[in-house]
């Protein structure tokens, strides 16, 4: 892709807050050009059928369908279209998962916005790019990751207590915290499992040896 012509992008998160503020920083940049937004991937799919962009710029997490499963259905449909996860996530084993897909990219939240360029320049011109961050937890460790090593002690206590069919209100009352905070350590063990369910979760927790 010569300079002359802009990379034509198309954003996806959640967070309105900061699709505005990816929106603002590439409008200000005469080599982007945004096709379009939005906040989930049934709605990104509807509207990148109108307008092909050359590359997704999506975070990993989603409401229902996740940032990776956008990615896998943007190849089958739009093939052309480089595919790239702009995430705050780091464990090991989610990272693999997603770098197996074949992605084009996978960009920590913490990156610098010169750096957000000219990675997308780079994956324009049919380059792969992945943080720094994420080179080296690859380099220092990722091939020796471990399951059980996914969850810290309190969730895989949580998820022990899942399997056991307890309510989050049966939890909270035997480990002595709030409801809300079962409610946010469930969330962080669906994602970090990378299930969506509670049958598929106890499958992969006995499946890992997560359950005692």
């Amino acid at each position: 892709m010569t300079n002359s012509v802009s990379i034509k992008l198309f954003l996806v998160d959640d967070h309105h807050i900061v699709l505005d503020g990816l929106k603002s920083m590439f409008d200000l940049d005469d080599r982007f050009e945004i096709l379009g937004t939005a906040s989930n991937a049934e709605e990104a799919l509807v509207l990148m059928d109108k307008n092909r962009p050359d590359i997704l710029l999506t975070d990993y997490s989603l409401p229902g369908v996740n940032g990776l499963e956008l990615c896998i259905k943007t190849k089958t449909k739009f093939p052309a279209t480089k595919r790239v996860i702009l995430s705050m996530h780091d464990e090991g084993i989610l990272v693999k998962q997603i770098l197996k897909e074949g992605v084009d990219g996978y960009l920590l939240k913490s990156i610098q916005q010169t750096e957000l360029k000219s990675a997308l320049m780079q994956i324009a011109k049919g380059m792969a790019y992945v943080s720094p961050e994420i080179t080296k937890l690859m380099l220092t460790g990722m091939s020796n990751d471990h399951p059980e090593e996914l969850l810290t002690e309190r969730e895989r206590e949580i998820l022990n207590l899942i399997a056991k069919e307890n309510s989050n209100k049966q939890i909270a009352d035997q480990l002595f915290i709030s409801e809300r905070t079962v409610e946010t350590h469930r969330k962080n063990i669906f994602r970090k499992t990378n299930t969506t369910s509670i049958v598929g979760l106890i499958k992969y927790a006995f499946a890992n040896n997560l359950i005692r």
